[in-house]
């Protein structure tokens, strides 16, 4: 049914939340900001960092430039491999990948980033294309991401494109293209979060998606 099939990276094929966290709360003490509750800062999983910074620390533009260039001081150095890869994942892009469908990464996470740790993991190989955020902030937003992506298909076969993630911000983008949708619900998002985005499928675990790709 869907060829094409897109991934959102964080809390999709990662568990990167001990990662983002320490990066985030590196940034936030560098302007002598601590939070007493670690998984108050999961939050900044999924949506962009200028963003994230702005609307929950209410940071001005140049704070938010400074406080991204703090993250990725730490993300780049420690960061980046604070990560494991989900139970299943694995086998699940090599299933859809010997079943004849084409792979795409879709992460708001810069793809200079993105590249290094599907390296690290050893799952580059089962992708077609890499769609990620720019350094320079050009291009972050999940619907500018998803827009790149589907650059890269022919537009008679975006009804066949599905777009798999665990925020609302994977399925409010997909919904921007008319794209049906896949929320995950071992990953940061919840239930709650993927019903009222409107995701099309929702799965407890990631080789479900096997099925419904089919």
């Amino acid at each position: 049914m869907y060829k094409y099939v897109l991934f959102d990276l964080d809390g999709t094929l990662t568990d990167s939340g001990e990662g983002i966290t320490n990066s985030v709360a590196y940034a936030l003490k560098k302007f002598h900001i601590t939070s007493a509750d670690r998984a108050e800062l999961y939050k900044f999983i999924g949506p962009p960092l200028h963003s994230s910074f702005k609307e929950f620390y209410g940071f001005s533009d140049a704070d938010c430039e400074l406080a991204v260039a703090y993250y990725r001081e730490y993300f780049k150095e420690k960061g980046i491999f604070e990560n494991r890869v989900y139970d299943g994942i694995e086998e699940l892009l090599k299933a859809l990948k010997e079943n004849g469908h084409i792979i795409f990464l879709a992460t708001s996470k810069p793809e200079t980033f993105a590249v290094k740790i599907l390296e690290h993991f050893n799952l580059i190989q089962y992708f077609d294309f890499v769609s990620a955020a720019t350094l320079d902030s050009t291009r972050n937003e999940k619907a500018d991401i998803i827009q790149y992506a589907l650059n890269q298909i022919d537009q008679k076969e975006l009804s066949s494109v599905i777009m798999v993630g665990d925020r609302k911000y994977d399925i409010l983008g997909a919904k921007q293209f008319h794209l049906a949708s896949v929320g995950v619900l071992y990953g940061f998002g919840g239930r709650a979060e993927l019903e009222q985005a409107g995701a099309d499928f929702i799965v407890e675990t990631p080789l479900e998606i096997v099925n419904i790709c089919k």
